[in-house]
C-alpha cells in the first residue's frame, strides 16, 4: 500500500553540503531521543569526522544512535572510525557487507542508496548528499553540486517508519521514539520509496504519472540520466503537447561513461523539442525534478537503471508553491550561468556512426525493467558491526 499524502509540513531545500551540513550536525547536536541516519557514503575526512564526533557525543548523552550505511559505498570506513562510535554507544550496521575480490568491491548492485536522518522523530532529511568533503565547493573541480531537504511536519511520521522499518532487523522497534508531528508549515509531502520486495517502482510510477499530467512545465535535473522507456515516451508526449521540458544533465561528469550514455538518448528527446542543458561547473549529482507551478522532488534516486531497478532508495514528492518557485529559480539561474545548451544540429554531427549505439541504448531502456529480472537478487541484510557475535540480519522491506 502506498503513502498518503500529508499536510502541514514546512519544507526547505538545502543546496550543497555548505546548506546541508550545518544544518545536519545542528540537527544531531539539539537530539534529544533518538537519532536514526541511513546514507550510502560515510568517509574518514574533514565532513565524516565531525559527524563522528556529533554522533559520539550523542550517544554519550543518552541519546540512541542508529547508524545503517552500505557495504559499498562505504567499504573503506577504517576500523578504528567505526570502533570509536560503537564503543561511545552508537549502534553501527552495514547494508549486505561483502569481502573483496582480487581487491575489488563485488556487491555492485542493489545497494542502500538512501539518504536519510530522522531527529527524535520530529525532524527529518532527505535528499542525494553523502557524508563526504566532495560534495564541499573547496573540494575543487570535482566538487558536486547536490540538493536535500530538511522538513518538519506531519511527513516526519513516515521517514521515521520507513527508517525503522529498514533497522527492524537489527534492533528493538518497540523502544524507538512514537512520532507525535503537528503542523508546521503549508506544504503538502509524502515519502516514496523503491526495494527490490514491496516498492520495486513505486518512485517510477510517480515521475510517469505527474509527467503525463503536467500542462505547463518539467523540469529535470539529474546526475544519471538513462531512463527506462517509459519515462522517455512522457518527456516526449508531454513535449508535444506544448509543455516546456527542460533537463539538467551532467556535462562535466564524475563517470564518463555516463554522459556517454545519456548522449545516447538525446537525439530521440530532441527531435520533439525537449530542451536539454548540460551543467559543466561542476559534476552534477542532483537528482531533482518539478513539475507546473507546484509539484517538486527531492530525493536520492537517479533515473538510471541502477535506481530505478535496483537499490534502495527514497524519495520526498512535495505540493508547495513556494517551494516549487524556489527549486525553479534556483534551476534556471544554473541553467543560465552554468549550463551549455545541447541541440539537435550538434548531436546530428557524427549521427551515422552512432546511429548503432543509439539504436541499442534505446532498446536496452525499452526492455531494462524486464533484462533487470533476470539477475539474481542477492541475499539484502544488514549486518551490526557493534559486536562480532551478532549474526547478520536480512532486510526484507516493508508495507507503506
Amino acid at each position: 500500500m502506498k503513502q498518503s499524502w500529508s499536510d502541514g509540513n514546512r519544507v526547505e531545500l538545502l543546496i550543497n553540503g555548505e546548506q546541508y551540513y550545518p544544518r545536519v550536525f545542528e540537527a544531531v547536536a539539539q537530539a534529544r531521543k533518538e537519532i536514526l541516519l541511513e546514507t550510502f557514503i560515510i568517509y574518514d575526512d574533514k565532513v565524516g569526522q565531525p559527524l563522528r564526533q556529533a554522533l559520539i557525543d550523542a550517544a554519550r548523552r543518552g541519546v540512541r544512535v542508529e547508524v545503517a550505511v552500505d557495504g559499498y559505498g562505504t567499504a573503506d570506513l577504517p576500523d578504528d572510525f567505526i570502533a570509536s562510535m560503537t564503543e561511545a554507544g552508537v549502534r553501527f550496521h552495514s547494508f549486505d557487507p561483502q569481502p573483496r575480490l582480487a581487491g575489488m568491491r563485488t556487491n555492485l548492485f542493489r545497494r542502500l542508496h538512501r539518504k536519510i536522518l530522522v531527529i527524535d522523530g520530529q525532524r527529518a532529511f532527505i535528499g542525494g548528499i553523502n557524508y563526504s568533503a566532495d560534495h564541499l565547493g573547496d573540494f575543487g573541480p570535482q566538487a558536486k553540486q547536490d540538493y536535500a531537504v530538511e522538513v518538519v511536519g506531519p511527513v516526519v511520521a513516515q521517514v521515521h517508519a520507513s527508517s525503522c522499518r529498514m533497522l527492524a532487523p537489527v534492533l528493538d522497534t518497540t523502544s524507538l521514539v512514537q512520532p507525535t508531528c503537528t503542523a508546521a508549515g503549508p506544504a503538502s509531502a509524502v515519502l516514496v520509496e523503491r526495494d527490490n520486495r514491496r516498492h520495486r517502482n513505486d518512485i517510477e510510477v510517480c515521475y510517469l504519472q505527474v509527467f503525463r499530467e503536467a500542462r505547463q512545465r518539467i523540469v529535470v535535473a539529474n546526475a544519471y540520466f538513462f531512463p527506462g522507456y517509459r519515462l522517455l515516451r512522457e518527456l516526449r508526449n508531454a513535449a508535444r503537447r506544448g509543455v516546456e521540458v527542460t533537463l539538467i544533465l551532467q556535462g562535466q561528469p564524475d563517470m564518463r561513461w555516463v554522459r556517454a550514455l545519456s548522449r545516447l538518448l538525446y537525439n530521440y528527446l530532441l527531435r520533439d523539442d525537449v530542451r536539454i542543458h548540460e551543467y559543466c561547473q561542476r559534476p552534477l549529482h542532483g537528482k531533482v525534478a518539478l513539475v507546473d507551478d507546484d509539484w517538486s522532488t527531492v530525493g536520492s534516486s537517479n533515473l538510471d537503471p541502477l535506481s530505478l531497478s535496483f537499490n534502495l532508495e527514497a524519495n520526498l514528492l512535495i505540493r508547495d508553491r513556494a517551494f516549487n518557485d524556489v527549486l525553479y529559480q534556483h534551476l534556471s539561474e544554473l541553467t543560465r550561468e552554468h549550463c551549455k545548451t545541447v541541440t539537435l544540429e550538434r548531436m546530428v554531427r557524427g549521427y551515422w556512426w552512432r546511429a548503432p549505439l543509439i539504436f541499442l541504448g534505446f532498446h536496452i531502456t525499452r526492455y531494462f525493467p524486464r533484462i533487470a529480472g533476470w539477475f539474481p537478487a542477492h541475499r539484502q541484510r544488514l549486518q551490526s558491526l557493534q559486536a562480532a557475535s551478532e549474526a547478520p540480519a536480512d532486510y526484507h522491506g516493508g508495507k507503506t
